[in-house]
């Protein structure tokens, strides 16, 4: 168990995990913890022909800048942006059901975890990264919600998109986390439920900074 406190926010995809989490660490001034690019890291790197054992072994993953700017070290070079191509997220996928991958990634979120508090949003932070968080959150919407949120994000980039077709995509997902053999989605039992379908964003994030309010007033958080 960590010395300073953990948030963890779990939930499925395109419920706004990240989003929520980036804002609720800026406004807690907790260090923000992607565990997907944690993922898309080593990808980045298999895919630019580093052998997985390798690095697995040795690759370096650093976030730096701030929750609004945050910037994604992989060995000492800026990847943020080559993680999010179509090549590499796809990888990343694939990879993330490895194991071995699994445990690099579940090590390394550990460690940023005992040099200070963090927000830590996944899809089993709560269950198998952080256990003992002080606070955990389970982040839903329904899926007519998050197909939406998808259709709009495509939308804005100026990419055409069919809503049934993103619907069976995203529930496609969701069986898929629900039931891969390794750290599937789930629930963690003592996480806060919020469903965010008919909620802003700083609707979500103030309803968490205050349940982390409480949580912290009531156990010992002392950073």
């Amino acid at each position: 168990m960590s010395r300073f406190p953990v948030v963890t926010i779990d939930g499925p995809a395109g419920a706004g995990k990240s989003t929520a989490a980036r804002r609720l660490a800026g406004r807690l001034g907790y260090t923000y913890v992607n565990s997907g690019a944690i993922y898309r890291a080593v990808a980045w790197r298999v895919q630019g022909g580093a052998r997985l054992p390798d690095v697995l072994r040795t690759a370096r993953v650093e976030f730096r800048g701030d929750p609004r700017g945050l910037r994604v070290l992989v060995d000492g070079a800026d990847a943020t942006e080559g993680l999010y191509t179509p090549e590499v997220s796809v990888l990343a996928a694939r990879l993330s059901r490895e194991p071995a991958v699994r445990a690099y990634a579940d090590a390394l979120q550990r460690a940023h975890a005992e040099h200070g508090p963090v927000v830590v949003e996944g899809r089993d932070a709560g269950t198998v990264v952080f256990p003992d968080a002080e606070c955990k959150f389970y982040l839903d919407a329904s899926l007519d919600a998050r197909a939406r949120r998808r259709l709009g994000e495509l939308s804005l980039s100026g990419e055409s998109a069919d809503l049934d077709a993103i619907r069976a995509a995203v529930h496609a997902r969701d069986v898929a986390d629900q039931t891969r053999p390794v750290a599937p989605l789930s629930r963690p039992s003592d996480a806060l439920y919020v469903d965010s379908s008919e909620l802003t964003v700083e609707q979500v994030v103030d309803r968490m900074a205050e349940e982390v309010e409480r949580t912290c007033s009531t156990r010992s958080c002392s950073r």
